[in-house]
């Protein structure tokens, strides 16, 4: 059973017992523990995993942590374990901030009721627990696409400097594409000001934001209209006999591409896996010029956002198996399969020889 299939048959054991653990000691034993050997820690092994562990803060003695995960000698995690019926608050994870900052190798800490895990680390400021979590994996609500960043968490692998330099970087995307999004529906006054002191000239007045917030909304909707369209006559023009598209059929088109590009979810593994190809590229070119463009049943990377100038495409929508597809000179595809992101680095030329050939080409 793979690491998958075992985050799958955990969940489906959490919610047969969840009604049944009524206490913390019973929470701990029916659903955390479990959780951590899924994770390949042995909670019978002190060694290992040491249960209510001492971390006094300060003047203040006896804290004790629920568990903290050892590796190699040292504190890796620290956790606080309540009850499932308990709803996990700020209060709670103050509670964690305290112990984390008193065990110094830790860089994990995990506030848990056993159903829902909040996974906090140091990524601000060394060894100081960050005020919000960098993933959340709720059992109630299970998001597959973070099963590859929780097996990152795992003894075998675990790497605290990989995981999290990951993690930050995909913390800052999440964060820059949900501000994005709400810009776009409701633009801010700051954005709105930046835009007018480009078109108008003499004072920007309250009156002056708001009537130009529409026109800012207006001319986002219009851009990514155009930017849909595009793409549209561009694969048009492709064709065989191409005849100029209606207004109708273009509205029909448009409507079938959004709603296309609506059913794509690029899962975390997927920007992961386009970060690693961005990286392994950075020697032979401008990493700017490596962009994503998903699609339904991969999603491909591309030089220059161009679809006649593709990197590779990452196979990632099958939970078991995996893989990289590479292109020759011919842009041939062959799917290489793979254990792990790691993995792609085995095709770290062969990445720099393809985009070296259209560099190439292009002089």
């Amino acid at each position: 059973m793979d690491f998958s299939d075992r985050i799958m048959a955990l969940a489906a054991r959490i919610q047969e017992l969840r009604p049944h653990a009524i206490t913390e000691e019973t929470t701990k034993a029916a659903l955390i523990n479990p959780f951590l050997q899924a994770l390949g820690y042995d909670t019978s092994d002190p060694r290992v995993v040491i249960m209510e562990y001492t971390a006094d803060i300060g003047i203040k003695k006896g804290e004790k942590i629920d568990y903290a995960v050892k590796r190699d000698g040292n504190i890796i995690m620290c956790i606080e374990a309540k009850c499932c019926t308990t709803m996990l608050d700020s209060s709670k994870a103050g509670q964690l901030h305290r112990y984390f900052h008193n065990i110094s190798t830790a860089r994990i800490g995990i506030l848990t009721n056993g159903v829902r895990y909040e996974f906090y680390a140091d990524l601000d400021k060394p060894n100081l627990m960050d005020d919000k979590p960098f993933m959340i994996f709720d059992f109630e609500h299970l998001d597959k696409s973070l099963i590859p960043e929780l097996k990152k968490l795992a003894n075998d692998v675990f790497d605290a400097d990989v995981a999290l330099s990951a993690a930050q970087e995909l913390k800052h995307l999440r964060q820059i594409r949900q501000l994005i999004a709400t810009e776009i529906k409701n633009p801010s006054d700051e954005l709105v000001r930046f835009f007018v002191a480009y078109v108008t000239t003499g004072p920007i007045r309250a009156a002056t934001l708001e009537r130009f917030r529409p026109i800012v909304r207006s001319a986002f909707e219009t851009y990514i209209n155009d930017v849909l369209l595009e793409r549209i006559q561009g694969v048009a023009n492709m064709s065989t006999a191409p005849t100029p598209l209606s207004r109708e059929e273009t509205k029909s088109s448009t409507a079938s591409l959004r709603e296309e590009e609506n059913a794509i979810v690029t899962t975390q593994e997927e920007l992961e896996g386009y970060l690693l190809v961005k990286a392994i590229l950075r020697e032979v070119i401008n990493p700017a010029r490596v962009t994503i463009r998903d699609r339904q049943t991969y999603c491909g990377i591309l030089l220059d956002d161009n679809g006649r100038k593709p990197i590779c495409r990452l196979h990632f929508n099958s939970a078991t198996v995996k893989y990289i597809g590479t292109f020759d000179a011919e842009k041939n595809e062959t799917k290489n399969k793979i254990d792990g992101l790691n993995d792609i680095y085995r095709y770290a030329e062969l990445l720099k020889q393809t985009v070296q050939g259209y560099l190439d080409s292009a002089n």
